[in-house]
């Protein structure tokens, strides 16, 4: 998708339909499965509200026209203030890079915003697809873990990462 222009933007009080496309089964499948319409309004507050701190999510657009989303936030991994991320793509736009151009403009959002702590990506093993984006994304595998997600049931997990973003240099 050389040819294309793909950009991130804040999410909007509008993107409800966006968001609820992002909840369907075939986007879920390695998170628990979809979440209830009134989780979904909670999460685009969130979504909405993230344009500030140091929590961003964005909606991932092709020529403007969006096809998924991506973003950071910080967590406590291991004892240590660290970040997390996760995006989610579109079915039509999966294999195609988008979602590697997507991380690589998120890790330039995270550099501009001062975030110097390491970005872990947690894909669970069976996701072949995101851990696949994570390697070609240049993140760094550090072995598997066990995460509730949602909350109440475990899930088996790479845990990969961006030690730094500052210093952060995809594979290309």
């Amino acid at each position: 998708m050389s040819d294309v222009d793909i950009t991130l933007r804040p999410w909007r009080r509008e993107d409800l339909d966006l968001i609820k496309r992002l909840n369907a089964p075939e986007m879920t499948e390695h998170l628990g499965g979809p979440e209830p319409d009134t989780k979904l309004k909670q999460r685009l507050e969130r979504y909405v509200s993230a344009a500030s701190g140091n929590t961003r999510m964005f909606v991932i657009e092709v020529s403007g026209i969006a096809a998924g989303s991506v973003g950071y936030w910080p967590r406590e991994w291991q004892g240590q203030p660290q970040f997390e991320t996760g995006w989610g793509v579109f079915p039509e736009y999966q294999g195609k890079g988008v979602a590697t151009t997507a991380i690589r403009l998120l890790m330039d959002e995270a550099r501009r915003n001062g975030i110097n702590a390491p970005i872990h990506a947690f894909p669970e093993i069976h996701n072949v697809a995101s851990n696949a984006l994570c390697r070609k994304a240049g993140f760094r595998l550090l072995g598997t873990e066990i995460v509730e997600y949602p909350p109440g049931n475990p899930i088996t997990v790479n845990d990969w990462v961006v030690d730094n973003p500052k210093t952060y240099s995809p594979n290309r």
